[in-house]
């Protein structure tokens, strides 16, 4: 997955992975977390995510990263808020009061970025990469992000050979390895949701299967 492959699915409109609605595992599980009002939270990957705003409106300070700029100009358009826009050390950022948005390579993110960031939120970063970035970004979550930062991931797991990704399939087992000895990892819900997604449907899936993990860093 290369930077031009998700440059060209932004610039067709190719975004059957944004929602259009707030994700209700992240209403359902957020709280329970116990982060405190006014924490930084990590938002890779996040597109154009209404669950930006509902952080934010929650009290957080959302702390985006997105490599599409159309991703992120649109976010900001479509929800007519005026943005100051700067250029900070190979990232041009986006801000307007509990938001901010980092646009560039999540890769170029260094400890000093998220020193503050109490709290991650992964809907779409981690089954959007193939198995050799997978492992690459969470090594670097690992790396970059301070102890104690707790958070939330959803993915979703089929038959990988029924479909090419992305969204790729990161079984259970997968989740549980590759976090194992960075993050305590809890599961939370498990759920069928192939009858939901008619897309999937058509392209040959038999199973979907979303999970939700809460996670805690060592």
């Amino acid at each position: 997955m290369h930077a031009e492959f998700w440059q060209a699915r932004w610039a067709r409109s190719e975004i059957g992975f944004h929602l259009s609605e707030v994700n209700p595992y992240l209403q359902r599980y957020w709280p329970d977390l116990g982060l405190v009002q006014g924490s930084r939270v990590l938002v890779p990957l996040c597109g154009k995510s209404l669950d930006m705003l509902w952080l934010a409106g929650q009290g957080y300070r959302v702390y985006g990263v997105e490599l599409a700029q159309k991703a992120v100009e649109d976010f900001f358009a479509e929800h007519r808020l005026q943005p100051m826009i700067t250029e900070e050390g190979g990232f041009r950022v986006y801000r307007c009061e509990a938001l901010e948005i980092y646009c560039g390579d999540f890769f170029a993110l260094t400890p000093q970025h998220v020193a503050d960031c109490r709290g991650l939120y992964d809907r779409a970063a981690l089954i959007a990469l193939p198995p050799e970035m997978r492992a690459r970004y969470v090594a670097h979550l690992a790396a970059i992000l301070p102890s104690d930062c707790r958070g939330l991931l959803v993915t979703l797991d089929y038959e990988q050979a029924q479909m090419d990704g992305p969204p790729f399939a990161v079984s259970d087992g997968e989740v549980q390895q590759c976090l194992a000895g960075t993050w305590q990892v809890e599961a939370l819900e498990c759920c069928d949701v192939l009858g939901q997604n008619w897309r999937f449907l058509q392209r040959g899936l038999q199973r979907l299967d979303e999970r939700v993990y809460r996670l805690r860093k060592d």
